[in-house]
């Protein structure tokens, strides 16, 4: 550890009501539903403070069908942070859910993989297919930071600040990468969307929208390698997050999670339960 250690607070922003063969490659034979969760994460110790991506906006919203909880601003507002003085953004990858609110940070760095930089804007974009999961108006706002000096780009593994380093997965987007984080209580991994639901990761399955099925599968072995315990893993788009981990404040319950302290069943002295 090294010696810098951080609060974490999962803000959901946003939620989208679905069932379960949606969520797996192959399909799900059980097809209940199973809604994903979006969320932003907060990190912040007693020098600095840094977000880790930045979501989406109604309009974004509104074209792909999602609904807006709490706005990204409203919510780290509410945790404390005024998104106009935000100087270091981790930006997992740039899928449209953790990217977006392009004009809310006007002060930050962005920090990202060379390698999802080159496929965002590289020869696979021209197949609908796998442009997808992107927007493009979040991808030429990516480039015009890079343009005004604003974007530090990282390969594979890169400290970002003490206690805060990035580690690429590749998988479900080429250059995804997740956030390691020394806590009071051991290091805590933001899988992101190395791994979507705790079931991904605990059950071996896919989430189906994925550049590379292999990298996906192998990446699950990188998380559980960098993380304190598989209850130092946090998936990026599942509601239970909110349920196993306590509340930010009670005025917050429902919307924002402490990830740097003990899950709830621990905190009652029984296991979690996946």
């Amino acid at each position: 550890m090294s010696g810098e250690v951080y609060e974490i607070h999962a803000l959901k922003y946003a939620h989208h009501d679905r069932y379960s063969h949606e969520n797996f490659l192959l399909g799900d034979a059980h097809d209940v539903l199973q809604p994903l969760a979006y969320f932003v994460w907060l990190l912040r110790s007693g020098r600095r403070t840094i977000l880790v991506d930045t979501g989406f906006d109604d309009v974004t919203a509104r074209a792909r069908g999602r609904t807006i909880t709490t706005p990204v601003g409203d919510g780290l507002l509410a945790l404390g942070a005024d998104p106009a003085s935000i100087e270091h953004i981790i930006i997992t990858h740039l899928h449209y859910d953790h990217c977006g609110n392009h004009d809310l940070f006007p002060r930050a760095t962005y920090h990202l993989q060379d390698t999802e930089m080159a496929y965002a804007t590289g020869r696979h974009m021209r197949h609908p297919v796998m442009r997808i999961p992107f927007e493009c108006d979040d991808i030429v706002a990516i480039v015009r930071k890079v343009f005004g000096g604003r974007v530090v780009f990282h390969d594979g593994a890169d400290e970002i600040a003490p206690g805060v380093s990035v580690h690429r997965i590749g998988g479900h987007s080429k250059g995804l990468q997740c956030v390691r984080v020394d806590t009071a209580r051991g290091a805590v991994v933001l899988a992101s969307d190395a791994t979507h639901l705790y079931a991904h990761l605990d059950e071996g399955r896919v989430y189906p929208v994925t550049y590379n099925v292999a990298e996906v599968l192998e990446g699950y072995d990188t998380l559980r390698k960098l993380a304190a315990s598989a209850d130092h893993v946090i998936p990026g788009h599942d509601p239970a997050v909110l349920d196993r981990f306590p509340p930010t404040s009670p005025a917050l319950a429902g919307v924002a999670a402490r990830l740097d302290v003990a899950p709830r069943s621990m905190l009652i002295g029984q296991p979690a339960q996946g």
